[in-house]
């Protein structure tokens, strides 16, 4: 009987021992699970030829999951996935899944570097050393982003790469779309261990010119795709904004967002007063202004620009820039004209754009920050995206 009552036992402990197993290696399955993702872009169906150069994807990647896929033309940001509050990785930027998708004059500014002027310039023209430089206006009367052939129509060269680093450089000619200068320019994005994607920005030039380069990604937080960002909650930490004329060139005002729609100073959604009866959001059909970072939120000599949380996913970007200002734009005229990665088009406000950057036509505006660089001077500036779980 002993013997039976033995063998009984040592069976109930190899199937305690196989149940162990099966358990751990299901939890392990269950944690690889979370950190993949389904790919909806791959270098062999996006890597193309665009005006008689290559065009390729180029991945960042970190030990926690995080990734991030770039592309040379325009420097761009195609995708960026990090955990949600479920562990899953969640694509939060809003992008296309071939090269040529990006070469479109209809929608040209998803995930690129925008430069060398990045927003407005009133009437495109500035006048610098006594001479008027005209630029080709692409935004109403006004030039947007650098003109129609400015550095996101550009496929840069890729300077030096790395698993979690890559840098991308390219020269403007002296007077390309109307800008003084040779200008050459670097950016180098960076993915941390802890969720943060830098971009660090450099240029130089051989003429006295103005420069204000920025990114202009469109994310979504509960994941590209995923509907309306409206019930994103907001946090910027600004208690001025610029208000602007119905071209959307600021006045020169800098005027505080106290009392008003554009009160972000606490948290709360983005879709709170986006309709109110208020001339600027009608200007902009919507938020489309830049906000006057308050230069006491510091964090690491950086301005703390934005907190940012999806509704849905639990997933927190906090912005850290060098630059004093960042433009919030709330997706208004995004109206189904692509189709994005995983098969859904751009809908209104599916996306939302922060951009930190100098003010917009800042060339015309002595009262604002200047945007003069000096030849043979270095620029520098950075931006830091930080991701979190709520």
């Amino acid at each position: 009987m002993k013997k039976i009552i033995l063998s009984l036992n040592l069976l109930t402990l190899m199937g305690l021992l196989m149940a162990c197993q099966n358990t751990d290696s299901k939890q392990q399955s269950q944690s690889q699970d979370s950190l993949t993702h389904v790919q909806t872009v791959d270098s062999a169906t996006f890597s193309e030829s665009i005006d008689g150069k290559s065009v390729n994807l180029y991945t960042l990647k970190n030990a926690a999951g995080a990734e991030v896929l770039l592309t040379n033309f325009g420097a761009r940001i195609v995708g960026l996935w990090v955990p949600n509050k479920d562990g899953k990785l969640t694509d939060v930027v809003l992008g296309f899944n071939k090269a040529s998708a990006y070469n479109n004059p209809e929608e040209p500014f998803f995930g690129t570097i925008v430069g060398p002027f990045g927003n407005r310039i009133a009437k495109g023209k500035f006048t610098l050393d006594g001479k008027t430089y005209t630029m080709p206006t692409n935004n109403g009367p006004n030039v947007l982003h650098g003109g129609f052939k400015g550095v996101h129509f550009a496929t840069w060269e890729v300077k030096t790469q790395s698993s979690n680093a890559v840098t991308f450089a390219y020269l403007l000619p002296d007077e390309h779309e109307g800008f003084p200068g040779n200008i050459s320019m670097e950016v180098t994005y960076s993915l941390d261990e802890a969720n943060a994607l830098t971009i660090d920005y450099k240029a130089q030039s051989d003429k006295n010119t103005h420069i204000n380069l920025t990114n202009h990604a469109y994310f979504n937080l509960n994941g590209e795709g995923s509907g309306t960002i409206t019930k994103h909650e907001l946090q910027l930490y600004a208690s001025k904004y610029t208000p602007v004329d119905e071209t959307l060139i600021p006045t020169g005002e800098l005027a505080t967002v106290k009392e008003t729609p554009f009160d972000f100073t606490t948290s709360k959604t983005i879709g709170l007063n986006i309709d109110e009866e208020d001339q600027q959001l009608k200007f902009g059909k919507g938020y489309d202004h830049n906000y006057v970072l308050d230069a006491d939120a510091k964090v690491d000599g950086l301005n703390h620009a934005a907190t940012v949380v999806g509704d849905q996913s639990g997933i927190v970007m906090d912005i850290y820039t060098a630059e004093p200002g960042i433009q919030f734009y709330s997706g208004n005229f995004m109206s189904e004209k692509v189709t994005l990665k995983n098969g859904v088009k751009d809908s209104f406000r599916t996306g939302f754009c922060l951009e930190p950057q100098h003010f917009p036509d800042a060339p015309n505006q002595p009262n604002f920050p200047s945007t003069l660089l000096k030849a043979g001077d270095i620029y520098t500036t950075k931006s830091v995206y930080k991701f979190s779980i709520k």
